[in-house]
């Protein structure tokens, strides 16, 4: 018998939970936003609650229905995260789909330059907290023998940077966390992937893409010859959250236009 929390389409969602972070605005936002068209109840979530709120008003009016809700939650915060995952079952039930996408770098420079507090505030950030929500997701999953887990990583975590060294060492090892995670929940039906993303026209990454010798640089080496847009990553999203990508983990997605193949 299929499972009706699946749907029928290869890309349908409906009736699937997903907690998204860092979901009020850039990549975060694309990705909960393709998730709610797709059928899924979305948990919209990020540092501050009226910016959550408006995200999560926006799709529902969109759809016509109670498609999102706004959880706001601190990655660096254990004990909120707890209580993210904890409010989601109570509101929507258990979380099906965990998008690890909220992220900081506090630093731009060489790393000579970091301090320490910066190093640690981008470890905790872009590992460690989903190191924790994983943990908080994967019992449920393992108990239904279901579930997905999505890290957005980053082709920093590919290549290396004068600028911002210690992010790329954060979104190489969220990459291993994905291919540890899929070797040790695979046997529960969990699947656990990275995308990473390329350069793209968020307010995260705007010192990059508003540097115009940057800008410059990245968009002449690279085939597609442009940025990409956040909408551009949720596709990616969708696809591995849904049961077009049931027989895909470990891996990591690199969707960035061509430039870590160009070759130049």
């Amino acid at each position: 018998m299929s499972d009706p929390k699946r749907g029928v389409g290869l890309f349908d969602l409906t009736g699937r939970v997903a907690v998204i972070t860092g979901s009020s605005r850039g990549i975060g936002r694309a990705i909960a936003e393709a998730m709610a068209d797709a059928g899924a109840r979305v948990v919209i979530s990020s540092r501050k609650a009226a910016a959550c709120e408006a995200v999560a008003a926006a799709i529902n009016a969109r759809h016509g229905t109670e498609r999102a809700i706004a959880l706001p939650a601190t990655i660096g915060d254990k004990a909120s995260l707890e209580a993210l995952i904890a409010e989601t079952g109570t509101r929507f039930g258990p979380v099906d789909i965990l998008v690890c996408n909220a992220a900081s770098n506090p630093y731009y420079g060489p790393m000579a330059g970091i301090s320490d507090e910066q190093f640690r505030k981008i470890l905790d950030n872009n590992i460690l907290a989903n190191h924790w929500l994983v943990s908080l997701v994967t019992p449920q999953m393992r108990q239904r023998k279901d579930g997905v887990i999505i890290i957005v990583s980053s082709i920093g975590g590919l290549v290396g940077s004068p600028v911002i060294g210690a992010y790329n060492v954060s979104k190489a090892a969220d990459m291993q966390l994905a291919r540890n995670l899929a070797v040790e929940l695979g046997p529960d039906n969990i699947r656990v992937n990275c995308i990473a993303p390329g350069l793209i026209r968020t307010d995260f990454s705007k010192a990059l893409w508003q540097n115009p010798e940057t800008l410059e640089r990245y968009t002449r080496t690279t085939p597609l010859r442009r940025i990409g847009e956040p909408r551009e990553i949720a596709g990616a999203a969708v696809f591995l959250a849904s049961s077009a990508g049931s027989f895909l983990t470990g891996q990591t997605i690199v969707v960035d236009g061509g430039s870590t193949i160009a070759g130049v």
